[in-house]
C-alpha cells in the first residue's frame, strides 16, 4: 500500500512524464545512446530495493523565493527545460537513473515546497540513491539540505559541509518571509539551535553584488569564501582552491554541492535571475568537480536559478543540461 509522502502539505507532486524527455531516434540494434532512450521514469512511492536506481532527478518548480527576493521570476520553468536539453544528450555511462518528477509550489507558499522537497531528499538517501535537483530558484538549499540532515542526524558520521558555487553569499537574514537570498543563513542558524555545526564554503562571491552586512554577516559564521577575480582556469587557481578546499572536506563526513547558475559569467548563462559578465567559466567548475566527487564524500548536488523566459539559443539550460550530465558520469 502506497503511504502519500506529502499527506496534508500544501504542495502538488508529479511523478516523471515522458513528454519531458525526447531526442534523436536511433536504430534499435545500436542500444541506448541518448539521455531520453534511457531515463526511468517513476513516482517517488514506487521507489524500492527491486528498482536498482543509482541516481534520481528531482525537480523543484518554484520561484516565491525569487519573486520575494525582487528578481526575476521563471525559475518555475527551469525543471522542465533543462530536462528537455539534457534528453537529446549522449550517454556514456551503466547508471541507473530515474526521473522521479517534481514538487510543485502551490499557492506561493514556498515552505511547504521546501519541506515536500526535504521529505523526498530524506527518502531518496535513506534508500542510497543520489540526488540530483534541479530548479527553481535557490531558496531550494534550505529544503535540500534539510533533507540531507534529516537522513544523516541520528549517524554517526553527521557533519555536512555546503560548497556553493554562487555570485551571491544568500546568508540573508530573514526580515518577513524566507526568500532565495536566505537559505544558508536558515541552515547556519537552525543548526545552531539545536547544537550542531554546518561549515559553508562559497565560491565565486561578487563584491558588488553583497553588502558590507553579508560579509560580515560570513566573518561571524565563520564562512569559507573565494571571491569571483580568482575563480579561473589556471593551474594555479584550481590549486589554491583545492588546497583551501582540503581542510575543509577533511573535517566533514559529508559534502553537498550547490551550484548557482548565476555564478557563471552571462556569457554562458543569461537565463537567470540575477546574470553577472563577471563570473566565472564552465571549465573553472568543471576541473574542480573531479576533485570534489574523488573524495567521496558528495552526498548530493542540485542546480539553482535556471530561468528559461531569460535565456537565449539554450545557453543557460544546454549547459545546466551537461553539468548534469558531468556529475553523474562523476559519480
Amino acid at each position: 500500500m502506497k503511504v502519500d509522502l506529502y499527506h496534508q502539505m500544501n504542495v502538488t507532486y508529479q511523478s516523471g512524464q515522458k513528454t519531458h524527455w525526447s531526442g534523436r531516434a536511433s536504430h534499435p540494434d545500436l542500444g541506448i545512446l541518448y539521455w531520453h532512450q534511457k531515463i526511468a521514469l517513476f513516482h517517488i512511492n514506487e521507489l524500492n530495493e527491486d528498482n536498482k536506481i543509482d541516481i534520481a532527478l528531482l525537480g523543484y518548480v518554484c520561484d516565491e523565493g525569487v519573486k520575494r527576493n525582487q528578481g526575476r521570476i521563471g525559475a518555475a520553468q527551469g525543471p522542465k527545460v533543462l530536462r528537455e536539453r539534457l534528453g537529446k544528450l549522449a550517454v556514456h555511462d551503466n547508471k541507473h537513473i530515474a526521473d522521479i518528477g517534481d514538487v510543485i509550489c502551490v499557492e506561493n507558499d514556498m515552505e511547504s515546497c521546501q519541506g515536500a522537497l526535504s521529505k523526498t531528499v530524506s527518502q531518496l538517501l535513506s534508500q542510497n540513491i543520489f540526488p540530483i535537483v534541479i530548479g527553481g530558484g535557490h531558496d531550494m538549499a534550505y529544503g535540500h539540505f534539510m533533507g540531507i540532515w534529516d537522513a544523516v542526524k541520528n549517524t554517526s558520521k553527521k557533519r555536512i559541509g555546503i560548497i556553493n558555487f554562487d555570485a551571491h553569499f544568500d546568508l540573508r537574514p530573514i526580515e518577513t518571509l524566507p526568500n532565495s537570498g536566505t537559505p544558508f543563513n536558515q541552515i547556519i542558524s537552525e543548526l545552531e539551535n539545536v547544537n550542531e555545526t554546518v561549515d559553508y564554503f562559497a565560491i565565486g562571491i561578487q563584491q558588488p553584488s553583497n553588502t558590507n552586512q553579508l560579509f560580515n554577516i560570513a566573518e561571524s559564521k565563520h564562512v569559507n569564501y573565494m571571491v569571483n577575480y580568482d575563480c579561473d582556469e589556471s593551474i594555479e587557481s584550481i590549486k589554491k582552491l583545492q588546497d583551501r578546499l582540503k581542510p575543509f572536506i577533511e573535517k566533514n563526513d559529508h559534502i553537498y554541492i550547490t551550484i548557482d547558475l548565476d555564478g557563471f559569467s552571462s556569457a554562458y548563462t543569461p537565463g537567470v535571475s540575477a546574470p553577472s559578465p563577471l563570473g566565472f567559466s564552465p571549465f573553472f567548475l568543471f576541473k574542480l568537480l573531479p576533485f570534489l566527487f574523488e573524495t567521496n564524500k558528495v552526498i548530493a548536488c542540485d542546480i539553482a536559478e535556471l530561468n528559461p523566459t531569460f535565456d537565449i539559443d539554450n545557453r543557460t539550460s544546454s549547459l545546466a543540461a551537461i553539468l548534469v550530465d558531468f556529475i553523474v558520469r562523476l559519480k
